[in-house]
């Protein structure tokens, strides 16, 4: 199957502006970790800037960052923006995106080093696949030993429940029956000492 043609996207974010080179808009959002749909909203768009795309397309499916404002080439981790850059910072992102979206291509772009690219795109997404199959297994496995460890705990804690009733249960018996022992005896003690006072009074008389 023919690897999917790339395009280049870009958008900005916090401190830095975005690029990247995927196939399809969802999956620039899902590298951005957009939370809603910059493209409909105006703030991202297909870039048709040669530098950008070139350097995109070096290195597909990674986010790029430049200071945001600035026209610094894209890299794989930037500095952060100067104040100079944060001043010179557009305040309509929205128009300005919704124009770079709509203007056409400077020139015509080298289809083997985007077949290029594209190839490389779906080889390291098979591998960014094979590495999220190894992490959720891994994660599973984690889940599945923490939850063995804690229902041994419960088990054993539910067991030492069980015996400490048990024990609670026959000790108060144990009680029970010493009290009623005592009880015995001191009833034993009146009635001796009751007779004995007796014949002490019978042979002092």
């Amino acid at each position: 199957m023919m690897p999917r043609k790339l395009k280049v996207f870009q958008t900005s974010q916090g401190f830095f502006d975005l690029a990247i080179a995927a196939p399809s808009m969802k999956a620039a959002l899902e590298a951005w970790g957009a939370s809603s749909n910059l493209f409909h909203q105006g703030f991202a768009q297909e870039s048709e800037d040669d530098a950008v795309i070139a350097a995109a397309m070096a290195k597909p499916g990674i986010v790029l960052r430049r200071p945001v404002g600035s026209r610094s080439a894209f890299r794989e981790h930037a500095e952060l923006p100067s104040a100079a850059s944060l001043d010179a910072r557009p305040h309509k992102e929205k128009a300005k995106a919704k124009k770079a979206a709509s203007a056409k291509p400077s020139s015509k772009r080298d289809e083997k080093s985007e077949r290029e690219a594209a190839a490389k795109y779906e080889k390291e997404e098979r591998q960014r696949e094979k590495q999220r199959a190894k992490e959720e297994a891994e994660a599973a496995k984690a889940r599945e030993k923490r939850n063995a460890a804690v229902e041994k705990a419960q088990t054993a804690m539910l067991q030492a429940e069980a015996e400490h009733e048990e024990n609670a249960d026959a000790l108060a018996k144990d009680l029970q029956a010493a009290q009623r022992r005592v009880e015995a005896e001191d009833e034993r003690w009146r009635k001796l000492k009751e007779r004995l006072e007796a014949d002490l009074r019978k042979a002092k008389d």
